[in-house]
Formats: structure tokens, sequence, C-alpha cells
């Protein structure tokens, strides 16, 4: 399974966040934790999915990755 580098840099707040509203757009709040974490969103990074007009969302293959991740599971 790919992994989210920037993901074990975020705080506990940030992950939560993700965890909770796992597939909705990105808080503008945690994105700028993503990208301080080192997340590019302007990079063509397996997680990056596409800007909606409810803002940044992840890809599904990340959405999946986050799911499992909190569920504890491993590929």
């Amino acid at each position: 399974m790919k992994t989210i580098e920037w993901w074990p840099l975020l705080d506990g707040d940030a992950q939560a966040w993700l965890i909770a509203h796992n597939g909705d757009a990105v808080s503008t709040e945690v994105l700028s934790k993503i990208v301080a974490a080192g997340g590019s969103l302007t990079s063509d990074a397996w997680w990056i999915g596409e800007a909606g007009t409810e803002g940044f969302y992840l890809s599904d293959e990340a959405v999946d990755w986050i799911e499992a991740t909190a569920n504890d599971e491993s590929a």
C-alpha cells in the first residue's frame, strides 16, 4: 500500500478531522497543515484529487488509504 508521506507529520487534530470528514472537501485549516507538513498541492502525487466548487478534495485512493489507516488495516 502506498503511504501518504505527510500524514505522520500532521497533528492529531488534523488527522482526526481527515478521518471524520473523509471524502469531504478538505478544510482550509487542514489544507494549510498538509502543505506545512510537505504536501505539495501542485504536484501530481497520487493523493491529489481535484478542486471543486466546495474546495480541494483528496483522490479516491487517498480517501481509501485514510479509511484503512483509521481502521488499522494494512495491505
